[in-house]
C-alpha cells in the first residue's frame, strides 16, 4: 500500500486526507442519525399524558429539550403552549430550522470531498503526464523504465481519486435523504402535538 502511495506522488496525500475525513463524517453522521436518538418513541404520548395531568413544568420541558432533536422542537412548542396555535407553530418552526441546520452538519464537507476527489486525481494525472513528456524530452522514448514512473503516477492518482469520490457521493446522497425523512417525521410529530393540545385532533 505504501508503495502505491509513494508511486502516486504528492497528490496522493490530499486524496488520503479526503478519504479519512469522509470516513469520519460518514461514521459520525450514521451514529447521529439513528432514529431512536433523533425521534424517541412515544415522546409525544408522554408529553400528552403530562399535559392532561397538568404536570408540565419548566423542569419537564428542559428534560424534553435535552433528550433529542425532536425534543428540542417539541420543547419550543411547550414553552408557548398557552398561546394561540399559530404562535406555538411559529416557535416550533423557528426551532425546527435550527435543528435541521444542525442535522445537515458536515454534509456540505462530504459533498465537497465527493466533488474535489476526482479533480485531485485528475491533477495527479496531469502531473504524471507532464513527467512523462519531460522524460521523453530528456531521454527519448527508448527507455520504458523512464516513462513508467510518470504513467503509474497518472493512473494511480486517478484511481485513488475515484475510489474516494464514489463512496463519498453515495453516502452524501444517502445521508441527505436520511435527513429529509427525519425532518418529515419530526414535522409530523410536532404537528400532532400542536393539534392535540389545541383540541383539533384526537389523540
Amino acid at each position: 500500500m505504501f508503495e502505491l502511495i509513494k508511486a502516486g506522488g504528492l497528490v496522493m496525500w490530499p486524496i488520503i486526507a479526503c478519504s479519512v475525513i469522509a470516513m469520519a463524517i460518514v461514521l459520525e453522521r450514521l451514529w447521529a442519525y439513528r432514529t431512536r436518538r433523533v425521534i424517541p418513541g412515544n415522546l409525544v404520548a408522554q408529553i400528552w399524558q403530562l399535559y392532561q395531568k397538568g404536570q408540565i413544568t419548566a423542569a419537564h420541558i428542559a428534560t424534553v429539550r435535552d433528550s433529542s432533536p425532536l425534543g428540542r422542537i417539541l420543547a419550543a412548542g411547550l414553552v408557548n403552549r398557552d398561546h394561540p396555535r399559530e404562535v406555538m407553530k411559529e416557535s416550533i418552526e423557528e426551532e425546527g430550522r435550527q435543528v435541521v441546520h444542525e442535522l445537515d452538519r458536515y454534509l456540505n464537507t462530504l459533498g465537497t470531498i465527493a466533488a474535489i476527489s476526482p479533480l485531485l486525481g485528475l491533477l495527479g494525472t496531469v502531473i504524471g503526464m507532464i513527467k512523462v513528456f519531460a522524460a521523453i524530452t530528456t531521454a527519448g522514448v527508448g527507455n520504458p523504465a523512464v516513462l513508467a514512473g510518470g504513467i503509474s503516477e497518472a493512473l494511480i492518482t486517478t484511481a485513488a481519486g475515484l475510489t474516494v469520490a464514489i463512496p463519498a457521493l453515495i453516502f452524501h446522497r444517502y445521508l441527505s435523504g436520511r435527513v429529509d425523512k427525519l425532518v418529515i417525521s419530526m414535522e409530523a410529530e410536532a404537528l400532532k402535538m400542536v393539534e392535540v393540545m389545541h383540541g383539533e385532533r384526537e389523540r
